[in-house]
């Protein structure tokens, strides 16, 4: 004989089919099916915002709905990843919604990609958009003494290299020592020689590689406080050659590092979790805005 289930039974077992639905439709469209379930109405977008003058040099804005406080929102300039050869910044609409119900300022920069361009260009890119939010985080109700950058996987190489090596910003005008820090998830940030199978290969003119190009390299004790977050099983980039190296020699030249380790989740799920289905894979949302909140 069966007992009848309890309301909290049959509550988790909905959330689970829940779960399992929403896993099932990212499996078959990722990103369509995150975006397809993001609310619309807890940010104000700006969409198309030119920070240069070429077709790629575009940016979305999204503002949180609540009202600004005195100094203005945190802002985050955030770059998305795809081994430097793929992404839109459309594609990152629950990443910019997830970070704005929370309260920060997002704007999510397309860069140009290979074909089109090799290293260092996509640097370049990232640069102009990091300068055009410092620039412009006041008028838009943040707080520009509160700007991070951040990014995913190959978009976490850029926001280092950003953070990290001040040439980059020198070229517009700026420095490294404006931002509050950085926001590393899944980052590649010491990947040379590149294997076989990536695609990256030509990006970076395998196998004649030019030099200065790894994140690692600019790890210093004047360099910014990080936040870093990784799968504790990521297949794509290796956790312990870029984010464990990375901060343990960041921690070793006394910069404060927040390191979270997440079990669980893949490489591109550790993005995913931005999303409201995905949330209760990983923290990394929790995390991320408690850390913006206390710097």
């Amino acid at each position: 004989m069966s007992l009848p289930a309890s309301p909290l039974t049959r509550a988790l077992g909905l959330l689970a089919l829940a779960l399992a639905a929403a896993l099932a439709l990212v499996a078959c469209a990722p990103v369509a099916s995150l975006n397809a379930l993001t609310p619309g109405d807890t940010y104000r977008p700006t969409r198309d915002v030119a920070y240069g003058p070429l077709p790629r040099q575009r940016l979305d804005v999204y503002a949180p709905v609540s009202p600004a406080p005195a100094p203005g929102w945190p802002v985050v300039v955030f770059f998305y990843g795809g081994s430097w050869t793929s992404g839109e910044r459309a594609d990152y609409k629950f990443v910019g919604e997830a970070l704005a119900s929370r309260g920060v300022l997002v704007l999510v920069a397309d860069y140009r990609l290979y074909p089109e361009v090799r290293y260092p260009a996509f640097l370049e890119d990232s640069a102009l958009a990091l300068a055009w939010g410092m620039e412009h985080a006041r008028s838009l109700g943040g707080n520009p003494r509160r700007l991070f950058v951040m990014g995913h996987s190959a978009g976490g190489y850029n926001a280092a290299m950003l953070a990290l090596d001040p040439r980059w910003l020198a070229a517009t005008g700026h420095a490294p020592a404006e931002l509050a820090g950085w926001i590393g998830l899944a980052g590649a940030y010491e990947f040379l020689p590149l294997g076989p199978d990536s695609p990256a290969r030509p990006v970076f003119f395998h196998p004649d590689y030019p030099a200065g190009t790894q994140p690692i390299d600019y790890a210093a004790p004047h360099s910014l406080k990080a936040f870093l977050g990784v799968p504790l099983h990521d297949k794509v980039v290796s956790p312990e050659r870029s984010t464990l190296a990375m901060a343990k020699k960041l921690t070793a030249a006394g910069v404060p590092v927040a390191l979270k380790v997440y079990d669980g989740v893949s490489h591109a799920l550790l993005a995913g979790a931005f999303a409201r289905p995905l949330r209760g894979l990983a923290p990394v949302l929790d995390d991320v805005s408690a850390w913006i909140s206390a710097n």
